[in-house]
């Protein structure tokens, strides 16, 4: 399935500890092997004190987890060189090939598959419905939209 709102965390310089700090816990605690993947999108975007207390949560968790198998990706732009993300996390960097847009959109499509009698909200955002707003209802209300 499409990732939650309480899965991913996209960077930027403004990103604060307590942001990370909480996706970090959700990604290590004993409630999170409910097949869920937290992510941190953007992580080289982070300024240098929020980096290190990253690294910190991170390690003090891994450590004090009893969590084998957490599900936690940390996403960097492999040009970033300068980030400390990049530098703290290196013995766990992992490069991926470059795909082109038309073979991420095909892997995609074949992957997340919305189930049969449900009208998937994507539909809203393809072709010859391009518009600059777009509203989403949904019945549980403030769930991340």
């Amino acid at each position: 399935p499409l990732p939650s709102y309480d899965e991913v965390l996209v960077c930027t310089p403004d990103t604060e500890e307590e942001e990370v700090e909480l996706l970090v816990r959700r990604a290590l605690s004993p409630g999170s092997q409910d097949q869920k993947i937290y992510c941190l999108l953007g992580a080289d975007k982070l300024v240098y004190k929020v980096s290190k207390q990253l690294e910190s949560h991170f390690f003090r968790l891994v450590q004090s987890s009893s969590i084998p198998d957490y599900r936690f990706i940390i996403f960097c732009n492999a040009k970033a060189h300068n980030s400390y993300v990049i530098t703290a996390f290196d013995a766990y960097k992992m490069t991926f090939p470059c795909y082109s847009k038309t073979e991420i959109q095909t892997y995609l499509k074949q992957h997340l598959q919305v189930p049969s009698g449900t009208a998937p909200i994507a539909q809203a955002f393809e072709e010859p419905y391009r518009q600059n707003v777009k509203f989403v209802f949904s019945e549980r209300a403030g769930m991340g939209k």
